[in-house]
């Protein structure tokens, strides 16, 4: 066996050392990595979470009722989605709580022209809604 120098113990305690941090390096990215995932579940969850729904009785008479109504809606910040029975009259709303209420989905329903439960309408929106969605619109049909 040959004799060792402070030169060797030195070098060997460098590699000693550059190898545990390269180890711990490995380590900390691996675990890095479950955080972030830990995470994104988690921020997905709570967003999912937040989701309310609601149903509105409206004035709506007709398709192009419904068409107006959602084609609207879908453009209402938090709004997730929005589907009229022309039936029922009733509008369901899925919306975000964290960006809209269900009020201000009641008033934007009326500055389209429509009724939106005891909100009543814009008259100078309902007044540029095609004939058949006004009161009466659909009388002939009877």
């Amino acid at each position: 066996m040959k004799p060792v120098g402070p030169e060797q113990i030195q070098d060997t305690h460098e590699h000693n050392y550059i190898s545990l941090c390269v180890g711990n390096l490995k380590k900390y990215k691996r675990m890095k990595k479950v955080v972030v995932v830990i995470l994104l579940i988690a921020i997905g969850a709570a967003a999912e979470a937040q989701v309310e729904k609601v149903e509105i009785k409206t004035s709506a008479v007709c398709e192009m009722c419904k068409e107006i109504i959602e084609r609207d809606l879908a453009f209402e910040k938090g709004v997730k989605s929005a589907e009229l029975d022309v039936d029922t009259k009733i509008l369901t709303v899925e919306y975000n709580a964290k960006k809209t209420t269900a009020d201000k989905i009641r008033t934007r329903i009326t500055k389209v022209g429509y009724h939106a439960d005891d909100k009543k309408r814009d008259p100078k929106a309902y007044s540029k809604l095609p004939d058949c969605c006004k009161d009466g619109g659909h009388d002939e049909d009877q």
